[in-house]
């Protein structure tokens, strides 16, 4: 299904639906209704007639002042189309074309989020999240074959899905390898415009301990009033939304948004975990520098995040393997998750 580009700022989501069209207009304020006639029924013709001189007059009058105003209107009106138009190329970025890097430098940067070192993690712990996993028990758990499934679902569109994106390959990637990921960018019509990222679409994941899935529905290609289609939900993959992605496990007005997480039917995220704003303006070789850095804003929102993702697959596989479960970093999260 295709997804709009409706933004919620504040809770870090992307919403499926329609594009927001204009407000409803009532029968009077749109005119013709009741109350809404200056000039009523005349009584007599001599009222009729007085009254018909007085609007010719009020018409002419009005005509003059009019015309003083004609030059004066017609500059505010050119200088306000200049500011429209530079503000609609500042929020579209559409002056700043968005250069991936590819060959050599792609795989540079997707070596340095997939190998992001201990010590790193360790030191930012908890960073700054402003989205946990949630904790679920009254749902069966959500495995393929004897191993946990975590499932992704989001759309390349979608900012909230650019900033949670590196989040979870950086977590996911203590457990396993990533095969195929690919560079990205969120739409550039949408809030926090051309977020850089990275792509699951055409990517694989292999671990001895659980099971990846990540599902982009959408390019950041327009399509009408939505976004190309691009994945498309596994049976499985749809009743997982159908179910989780829905009240009571998520607020009605959120349901169906992305990004959407399911850690094994045992946590929940749904929505982006931190703020896209801290990789405005960022390219994918400046995001990945920094994540490796603990001083800086972006390693404190991703890592933070893949901390918290950590405990709670941890969780998951059984405290397995020994050497992710049992640091510093993914225990950061231990008393707030379990």
């Amino acid at each position: 299904m295709p997804w709009s580009r409706i933004a919620d700022r504040y809770r870090y989501r992307c919403r499926a639906g329609p594009e927001p069209g204009g407000q409803a207009t009532d029968s009077a304020s749109a005119g013709g209704g009741a109350g809404h006639g200056k000039v009523g029924m005349a009584k007599g013709e001599g009222t009729a007639r007085a009254q018909a001189r007085q609007v010719l007059e009020e018409q002419r009058r009005r005509r003059v002042r009019q015309q003083g105003f004609v030059a004066a209107g017609i500059a505010v009106a050119l200088v306000a189309t200049a500011v429209v138009a530079m503000a609609i190329v500042k929020i579209t970025g559409d002056d700043e074309p968005v250069v991936l890097p590819s060959g050599a430098a792609a795989a540079e940067v997707i070596s340095q989020v997939t190998g992001v070192p201990p010590e790193v993690l360790d030191r930012v712990g908890k960073g700054e999240v402003g989205r946990l996993p949630v904790a679920i028990e009254d749902v069966p758990a959500l495995t393929v074959g004897d191993l946990p499934l975590v499932l992704y679902v989001g759309a390349e569109f979608c900012p909230f899905c650019a900033s949670q994106r590196w989040a979870v390959v950086v977590a996911l990637s203590r457990f396993g390898t990533f095969t195929g990921l690919g560079l990205t960018y969120s739409a550039s019509d949408d809030v926090y415009p051309n977020t850089q990222s990275l792509t699951f679409h055409g990517a694989t994941f292999t671990s001895e301990y659980l099971v990846f899935q990540g599902v982009e529905t959408a390019t950041n290609v327009r399509q009408g009033s939505g976004y190309e289609p691009l994945d498309s939900l596994t049976p499985q993959q749809h009743q997982v939304m159908q179910t989780l992605n829905a009240p009571p496990y998520v607020e009605q007005r959120a349901a169906g948004s992305i990004p959407f997480m399911a850690i094994g039917n045992r946590y929940l995220v749904d929505g982006g975990s931190y703020s896209p704003e801290v990789l405005k303006g960022k390219s994918v070789t400046e995001i990945a520098s920094a994540v490796g850095d603990p001083s800086t804003a972006i390693a404190t929102g991703i890592v933070g995040t893949a901390n918290a993702m950590t405990t709670a697959i941890c969780v998951l596989t059984g405290n397995r393997p020994g050497e992710v479960c049992n640091g510093a970093a993914a225990k950061a999260y231990a008393s707030a998750l379990r």
